[in-house]
């Protein structure tokens, strides 16, 4: 068992690609695909160049699971042989995106579905066995409380379960498909390495739809699930018994922990805080660079293990991006120097993203344009979108050659 990569002195610097796979429709709900509404399919060569040329030395980049295992057991992987082919021929190390919110068509009711657990660790084995020393870094399912929120709390997502109910069935079965994600991985890779990748989640206020110690203890329930933490006397034990989990699937959890090499910790300043309204919805708080420190200090002092931020950046205009760039990497700094084990910073967007609500409206996707990365895309006279790069992207290079 060799050293994970990041466990040097140095910071290292990566780029992420939006890589939301939604693939299921309905009235009101068209499918979202990131990659096709990037253009990501025509120019993943370039797009791939281009974090090299930004200073990247890793990227978070996601597999189109719906894609790649069409059906049960069948899997098409001409695509995916040429992208880690050339992600190898550039030195462009992969932290690949197992599971970003969307599973295949074929799977009836999605994450509740009985066989979920398994279907998603046998398309995780075909995946690591396939590309061991090639792709050997893995996060084997990217927010998962974000997740269970919009599949099982909210309902905008399938299944669109509703309420703490649906979200405990949807948290749990998550949960148990990454520690079977794991395991089955390591069988056919012991070289394989584990980013456990969350949201970070802040409220302000005290008009919350839970009760504060329930809402912060909840995002780190998936976390504390894997590796075996949720037992009776856990904060979370009695919320998720509660809302129908029995004691036999929470006892299952101990007796299969796993444990991620790196806790990956999402962080946006814009939005990662939030202030509920009394009609129930909620408003962005600007939290800056100290909802950063909090967070990570609150992973750090929690689990022990080595952080990345796996997720930041500011939307609006190059010069709102670069100010962030430059702030939250001083922020970083003064952690890694307080002994804080920060070992990697990731601005992601790396382009321009489609909103999520996209899904749920009629206009066109360049409506939903979200502008957050280093690189601008716009779209030309022939309907192509090219990449610009920014003043951002300057900057990045320029703190990732230091």
């Amino acid at each position: 068992m060799t050293p994970h990569w990041l466990r040097d002195e140095r910071l290292h610097f990566g780029v992420g690609i939006e890589d939301t796979f939604v693939p299921q429709q309905g009235i009101g709900r068209r499918p979202i695909d990131e990659y096709e509404l990037m253009q990501h399919y025509e120019n993943w060569r370039e797009d791939l160049d281009l974090a090299v040329e930004a200073g990247a030395e890793f990227i978070r980049w996601g597999i189109p699971w719906y894609l790649v295992e069409p059906r049960p057991g069948e899997f098409d992987w001409r695509w995916l042989d040429e992208v880690s082919a050339h992600m190898h021929s550039i030195g462009l190390r992969c932290v690949v995106d197992l599971m970003h919110y969307g599973t295949p068509l074929w799977l009836d009711n999605q994450f509740v579905n009985a066989t979920y657990p398994e279907r998603v660790a046998s398309y995780a084995r075909a995946v690591a066995e396939r590309y061991a020393g090639v792709w050997d870094d893995f996060t084997p399912l990217n927010e998962p409380v974000i997740n269970a929120i919009y599949c099982g709390e909210d309902g905008t997502w399938p299944p669109y379960l509703t309420g703490g109910d649906g979200f405990s069935k949807v948290i749990v079965a998550l949960a148990k498909g990454m520690v079977r994600t794991q395991q089955e991985i390591a069988a056919v890779n012991p070289a394989a390495r584990f980013v456990h990748v969350d949201a970070g989640f802040r409220w302000e206020g005290d008009d919350l739809p839970l009760a504060r110690e329930v809402l912060e203890e909840r995002r780190f329930v998936s976390l504390d699930l894997i590796t075996g933490r949720v037992v009776p006397g856990h904060p979370m034990h009695d919320y998720l018994t509660g809302n129908g989990i029995r004691e036999d699937d929470l006892a299952w959890f101990p007796d299969n922990a796993v444990t991620p090499d790196v806790v990956g910790v999402n962080y946006y300043p814009g939005f990662t805080t939030v202030r509920y309204r009394p009609d129930g919805g909620t408003d962005p708080v600007e939290a800056g660079t100290a909802g950063l420190r909090d967070l990570i200090e609150l992973y750090w002092q929690r689990y022990g293990l080595p952080l990345v931020v796996t997720e930041t950046s500011r939307g609006g205009s190059v010069e709102s991006r670069l100010a962030w760039l430059g702030e939250s990497l001083e922020e970083v700094e003064r952690l890694r120097a307080e002994g804080v084990p920060v070992l990697g910073y990731t601005w992601f967007p790396f382009f321009t993203l489609v909103d999520w609500l996209y899904r749920h409206d009629a206009r066109p996707a360049d409506d939903w344009f979200v502008h957050m990365g280093l690189v601008d895309v716009v779209r030309g006279p022939d309907r192509r979108l090219a990449r610009v790069r920014t003043e951002a992207f300057a900057a990045f290079r320029a703190s990732a050659a230091r």
